[in-house]
């Protein structure tokens, strides 16, 4: 048999500076293999995604960065600070990059994971509080709800307006409390109900108490109280079925077709726009640890009037609300706001 020779030290290391003249020949050729990481992006709700208002909103924005960004999306539900905390956790454990915490409620869970977990984002809707990896995105609701408040007590025949809310969050009164000023400047001496709930679930309790503040004399109610909000434009469509002459106003996305005879008009938040251009920026590094400020100015809220009653405005109330909608986006008149 031939003999099997051994190459030479000389041999291998020639052999080896080609391999790396060959390498550096491929690397010259063109740029490196893209970084395969794939971008993250979980979402905690504290309710249904069907509702048709807040929670729906923030689900079409995990669409929307999924569908946009090319992310891999998850979502869960969770309705106790146990659960918050649990699958702020879970998500970052994990390695997805950023968790949205979907309202004021979400604050102090955030706070706490992510102080385990600081290679994670985690971005609340509503709140205050900040840390190095996480931040609130402040939507202002209120800019919006002042105006339903201005026009309620404008249009309204009884002078009384009432307000059905869900749980009793700061970002919730909040709300409310923009709406009652904006119905003290369309009309001193208005009077205005609330009534809260206790959860965002019990459409039946919604219907209840919105029928007890028609019977008060309300004739105007707008709801903050997510699925359960079903419940306030039941109770209106059946006092208007008796031919009494009431409206309500929808929240957080355009539910006008919710029930289309009694929705006025809606407040409604772009919250897809909002969530891609937060994940866009964490994504590409430029994800800054503050208070990220959304309203009317940035295209984040607006009104939005239901076409099936637009003759119900008069035209010179429509004027009046374009002027002052005008103010508030130039800064010139700043919408009244809870502490929070």
């Amino acid at each position: 048999m031939p003999s099997r020779r051994h190459p030479t030290r000389r041999a291998r290391a020639a052999r080896g500076l080609a391999r790396l003249a060959a390498g550096l020949a491929l690397a010259a050729c063109g740029p490196p293999a893209p970084d395969s990481h794939t971008f993250r992006v979980a979402l905690l709700t504290p309710g249904s995604i069907s509702d048709g208002g807040w929670n729906a909103g923030a689900y079409a924005g995990l669409e929307a960065i999924r569908d946009e960004l090319d992310a891999e999306v998850r979502h869960v539900e969770t309705r106790t600070p146990a659960e918050f905390e649990e699958g702020f956790r879970d998500f970052a454990g994990r390695g997805f990059d950023l968790v949205f915490g979907h309202g004021f409620e979400y604050q102090e869970a955030a706070a706490r994971v992510g102080a385990e977990f600081p290679e994670t984002v985690f971005v609340t809707t509503s709140g205050n509080t900040v840390r190095p990896n996480v931040a609130p995105m402040v939507f202002e609701l209120e800019q919006a709800t002042y105006l339903l408040g201005f026009a309620a007590a404008r249009m309204s025949a009884s002078g009384v307006l009432g307000l059905v809310g869900g749980r009793d969050l700061p970002s919730i009164r909040s709300t409310f409390t923009a709406f009652r000023a904006g119905a003290e400047a369309g009309r001193p001496g208005v009077r205005v109900r609330e009534v809260f709930l206790g959860n965002f679930d019990d459409s039946a309790a919604a219907r209840e108490a919105a029928q007890a503040l028609l019977e008060e004399g309300a004739d105007f109610l707008m709801h903050q109280a997510n699925d359960a909000g079903r419940g306030v434009f039941l109770a209106v469509s059946e006092r208007a079925r008796l031919g009494k002459r009431v409206f309500a106003f929808g929240t957080n996305r355009n539910q006008n077709e919710m029930a289309p005879d009694v929705v006025l008009a809606s407040a409604t938040l772009d919250i897809p726009r909002a969530f891609v251009e937060v994940a866009r920026r964490v994504r590409e590094g430029r994800f800054v640890a503050e208070p990220l400020r959304l309203g009317l100015a940035q295209g984040i809220v607006a009104v939005e009037w239901n076409p099936a009653l637009a003759g119900a405005v008069p035209p010179a109330l429509r004027d009046e609300l374009t002027a002052l909608e005008a103010s508030i986006r130039a800064g010139e008149l700043v919408v009244p706001r809870g502490e929070f």
